[in-house]
């Protein structure tokens, strides 16, 4: 048997299933793919990509569906990860470049990303190690009650009201803002807290108590920066999918509600050479997930931070990664500042 055939069998009956969602048969195959040979070699062609285990005859059908490993060496094989459409690259250049701020990104990319795939987009907020301090500011709400806004070099924004020991003035606080910007801007988020706590920002007696809650509420914030957080979107696209879970769709339900499993995937997660991580199936380490694929990857400064989707294994792969690749690709450089 051809190993080029057989592949060429597998792609096929890859193509077929994940369109029509209904078991592949020989003869469909014959009609509507140019493999150049007969029913009958199909169908040993077939018989031997079952013996494999890449394919497999649910229940008493006549027909082959992809298994878990068929996948895979469906996806190992894709030469080129393909490009987006022009239409479809300009749509995401649009709906991103019309962002505020980093909140704004994210949301904008995990709705943008479902909406092109039909699935569970998923975000990873990226890695604020390195991200620095950029602003600070303290508005009066009251004499004794401070908005607190830190802003990240990355465009994170964090705020939180501080309630001081005593009144506080307008120019006072002013003077503060500048004393904590001084000691603060361009320095490391990740350092905030301690360095406040070893070298305090200098100020008079009677505003001791002020810096000593200011302080607090920035390492605060400061602290929250570096918290691993998703977002997702699409949800409601696996329960138009109920076809695909046989088991059940409540476990995969409730790790997207948890999210420390889906954190944990995607950091554990192996960038293939095009740059892509492809989980499918029982290759998922948690047993709630075995029923779905995971397509993934890096962007960001050091491409750290993940970007993708969670469907069912029966998925166009392709153009999901090409979705996933593009999505990355335009979010990055809107991280960078780049046009």
């Amino acid at each position: 048997m051809s190993e080029v055939r057989r592949l060429e069998v597998l792609r096929a009956i890859v193509e077929d299933y994940v369109h029509s969602r209904e078991p592949v048969g020989s003869k469909a195959l014959v009609d509507r793919h140019s493999l150049g040979v007969s029913s009958a070699t199909i169908r040993n062609d077939m018989a031997a990509l079952e013996e494999d285990g890449l394919i497999v005859a649910p229940h008493t059908s006549a027909g082959r569906i992809p298994t878990d490993k068929g996948y895979r060496l469906f996806v190992d094989r894709i030469s080129d990860v393909k490009p987006l459409s022009a239409p479809e690259r300009r749509a995401i250049q649009k709906l991103l470049d019309g962002a505020d701020d980093l909140d704004d990104v994210m949301e904008r990319t995990v709705r943008l990303l479902s909406q092109l795939t039909n699935q569970v987009a998923v975000i990873q907020y990226p890695q604020l190690g390195a991200a620095k301090v950029r602003h600070i500011e303290f508005v009066l709400l009251a004499p004794r009650r401070v908005l607190v806004v830190l802003i990240a070099d990355n465009g994170k924004v964090e705020q939180h009201v501080a309630l001081l020991p005593v009144d506080v003035a307008e120019d006072a606080l002013a003077t503060l803002r500048t004393a904590f910007l001084a000691a603060l801007s361009g320095k490391p988020l990740a350092g905030v807290p301690h360095r406040l706590r070893t070298s305090p920002v200098p100020a008079e007696p009677a505003h001791a108590g002020i810096v000593d809650e200011l302080s607090a509420s920035l390492a605060q914030l400061a602290a929250a920066t570096s918290e691993e957080r998703i977002l997702m979107a699409g949800t409601a696209n696996l329960a138009r999918s109920t076809v695909d879970f046989p088991l059940s769709i409540g476990p995969i339900l409730e790790a997207l509600e948890e999210q420390v499993v889906l954190l944990q995937l995607l950091s554990e997660m192996h960038q293939d050479a095009h740059g892509m991580s492809v989980s499918i199936g029982r290759e998922n380490p948690y047993g709630s997930l075995v029923e779905t694929s995971v397509v993934a990857t890096g962007y960001g400064p050091g491409a750290t931070a993940k970007v993708g989707i969670l469907g069912p294994t029966r998925m166009d792969y392709p153009t999901t990664m090409a979705a996933v690749r593009a999505v990355a690709r335009y979010l990055s450089r809107i991280l960078a500042g780049q046009p």
